[in-house]
């Protein structure tokens, strides 16, 4: 089955669920007597407020924000803002030109001092440019294709929606919550230090961080069944250099002459294959050239490559992308790797360089496995199934990583969606109901806690 064909497969199979499904959960959340009443509260108003919220995210989908589209970011930021404003947040434009992006915008709302700190993050950018032909919104029942409207755009709206219902319950007023809405999560400004240095900051002073993107499910028998996530894997590239010894090609194998660059390079690459596999770890070749020219264009993404068939080529690229479950696992995968390249076939030279501006892994932890069990404590007083551990593999990098090593955190609390990156995106509009609920509770349970002197 082509891609295109599994995206219009589970697009089916949710349209044909999430009305009963949304019905089960919308009719068994407000009778819980396991919420206290302000959570009951807090239900009702979602509910009530679901067309606002609706063409709340229809406008912010409708305004262009891919990650290159400065003005269209800061023009989503514009919409975003007033948002937090009302509901008594202090907002801060980061400008992140000096990294050749639009900016961070940032939501603070303090209440009492020795409640817990919650860090909430989710991104203004998409990774669809002006130049994409998919723009619009575009409502065909319970589903809603339109770019970002589940990554992240609808994952923004949970926010709202969730902070809205605290307010309305008062359990906003003595939480600390800082909302972090990245403008660059899909094409990440360079350096990654400038890029990201302001959010690691805000982990360093949270206790709790809940990221905003889209809901990880999987198919089940009687519908799309949601999963927790307590981990990321990191996503770094590396850059495969060889030399080889120009010369015409009925010598090639000869001790003056050796293999050449092209075989050196189809060695390590077929080497990584069989000697790197290790549990949640890939490794991709993602662009490859070689011949008696081999250049890579200034962003790296490009490359030009000259030869013949009679010549033994004289250079050869190779550029691929790692992703791993832990730092430890990175470090021991990256050994390997230079080990492999540094047994070169005779008459060839090859160097391996790892980019240092990728993103860190989120490896799972007991805090993280803590956190999801205080979701479940929420799921179940709502009366929706627990969720199991969604398998780190299945998932891409995302910026929570980049305050993995400083905050406890959970991952996927957006709405659920379809064909992300794709123009077949599509959000589930009922689950971002759903998700806001599960977030309100969940957000206003924690600041309701002391802060474990951090």
């Amino acid at each position: 089955m082509t891609r295109e064909r599994g995206l219009a497969t589970r697009l089916l199979m949710l349209r044909r669920f999430s009305t009963a499904f949304a019905a089960l959960c919308l009719s068994a959340t407000p009778a819980q007597a396991a919420l206290t009443r302000a959570e009951q509260a807090m239900v009702r108003t979602i509910d009530a407020e679901q067309a606002r919220t609706t063409s709340m995210l229809e406008r912010w989908v409708d305004q262009n924000s891919g990650t290159m589209n400065v003005a269209g970011v800061r023009a989503v930021r514009d919409l975003v803002d007033p948002e937090f404003k009302v509901l008594g947040f202090t907002t801060e434009w980061i400008d992140m030109k000096a990294a050749g992006r639009a900016g961070h915008l940032v939501a603070r709302h303090n209440g009492s001092k020795a409640s817990k700190r919650l860090l909430l993050i989710a991104h203004l950018d998409t990774v669809f440019e002006p130049d994409s032909p998919f723009q619009r919104w575009e409502r065909q029942g319970d589903m809603a294709r339109g770019p970002g409207g589940g990554d992240d755009k609808g994952g923004i709206a949970v926010i709202v929606a969730a902070l809205r219902a605290m307010k309305a319950a008062g359990t906003l007023d003595r939480a600390n919550i800082t909302v972090f809405l990245t403008g660059d999560e899909e094409d990440s400004g360079n350096p990654i230090t400038i890029a990201r240095r302001d959010l690691i900051a805000e982990g360093k002073k949270a206790d709790a961080a809940l990221d905003f993107e889209d809901l990880a499910q999987d198919d089940g028998q009687n519908g799309p069944v949601d999963l927790g996530s307590i981990a990321r894997r990191s996503a770094g590239s590396w850059t495969v250099k060889v030399t080889g010894r120009s010369a015409h090609s009925s010598g090639i194998g000869n001790p003056g002459v050796g293999y050449g660059a092209i075989y050196e390079l189809a060695r390590i690459l077929d080497t990584f294959r069989r000697e790197l596999p290790d549990d949640k770890l890939t490794y991709n070749v993602g662009l490859i050239g070689g011949g008696q020219s081999a250049d890579l264009d200034e962003g790296r993404i490009r490359l030009q490559a000259t030869g013949k068939t009679n010549i033994v080529a004289a250079t050869a690229v190779a550029r691929g992308d790692l992703r791993a479950i832990s730092q430890e696992q990175i470090e021991r995968t990256r050994a390997k790797m230079r080990a492999i390249v540094a047994q070169s076939l005779p008459g060839a030279k090859a160097e391996i360089s790892f980019d240092e501006d990728g993103y860190p892994p989120m490896p799972p932890t007991a805090g993280n496995r803590a956190l999801l069990g205080r979701l479940n404590a929420v799921n179940r007083d709502m009366g929706l199934a627990e969720m199991t551990e969604l398998d780190p593999a299945k998932r891409g990098a995302g910026d929570i990583s980049f305050v993995a090593a400083d905050v406890d955190g959970l991952v996927g609390l957006g709405p659920g969606s379809v064909g992300s990156h794709t123009p077949n995106e599509a959000v589930n509009v009922p689950s971002i109901f759903k998700q806001a609920k599960r977030a309100a509770i969940l957000m206003s349970r924690l600041a309701a806690e002391p802060r474990s002197g951090r």
